[in-house]
């Protein structure tokens, strides 16, 4: 379940950020922020509350939610979405529908590292 995803990970690769970021209509200096950031993540749970925190030196962010309970979010790349995450196989899955577009954000934990994709471009390993 999602125990095996609670913990703190500290991001130590990215892959295809900046194109994933521009495809979300990013300007290009945050980009290039965004790639830099080497995120710290955290996710916990209490009394079915999930929670993830996300901590950089650029930005950070918060998120809490309930298993297949929607959402607002404010996404650090400034959009508000309506989300929904849900458990498939040991991984959260995240949807984030804003302005009739959507994004889906996969978190799964492979040979003890976190790894983070985000549509069919951006894998981030934490």
């Amino acid at each position: 379940m999602v125990d095996q995803l609670q913990g703190t990970w500290k991001s130590i690769s990215c892959e295809n950020f900046e194109e994933y970021m521009k495809e979300l209509g990013i300007g290009r200096a945050r980009r290039k922020l965004g790639c830099l950031a080497k995120p710290t993540v955290t996710i916990s749970t209490q009394e079915g509350l999930i929670t993830i925190k996300t901590r950089s030196i650029f930005k950070n962010n918060e998120i809490s939610f309930k298993l297949g309970e929607e959402f607002e979010e404010n996404t650090p790349g400034g959009h508000k979405t309506k989300s929904v995450v849900n458990l498939d196989n040991d991984s959260l899955i995240q949807v984030q529908d804003w302005n009739g577009k959507e994004t889906t954000i996969k978190r799964k934990v492979v040979d003890g590292k976190m790894v983070v994709n985000a549509g069919k471009h951006w894998q981030i390993n934490v």
